[in-house]
């Protein structure tokens, strides 16, 4: 399991910086990020090296924020492998609500991150 931390930003020009200044100032290292968007507000969506200094920084600095846990899943760089992991929650009845990917060592495949109901 990977632990994500999800931010709520407004959706404003600097939004998603003052995230990662945070971030930076605070020496943690953004490996994957997703964002989702909204008219008034977006969800940064991040896997960090250090989750947990992450939500305390951010949310000292006045950020709303969120731990989830998420399943990471390394597939091969493939035609369908992607269809077939998919294929395999299908048929365990698991909901996915949303994926996204990133690699995490050069030259290796990447991982997908899958959050899902159950």
């Amino acid at each position: 399991m990977i632990r994500q931390i999800s931010v709520f930003v407004e959706n404003q020009p600097g939004s998603m910086m003052n995230v990662t200044s945070v971030l930076t100032e605070e020496h943690v290292n953004i490996r994957a990020i997703s964002t989702f968007d909204s008219p008034e507000f977006g969800i940064m969506r991040l896997v960090v090296d250090d989750p947990v200094r992450a939500k305390e920084s951010l949310t000292k600095r006045g950020f709303v924020t969120r731990v989830t846990e998420v399943i990471g899943a390394e597939l091969k760089d493939e035609k369908g492998n992607l269809n077939q992991m998919l294929k395999i929650l299908a048929d365990g009845q698991i909901n996915v609500n949303y994926i996204y990917s990133f690699v995490i060592r050069e030259g290796k495949a990447p991982v997908m991150v899958f959050h899902t109901d159950d």
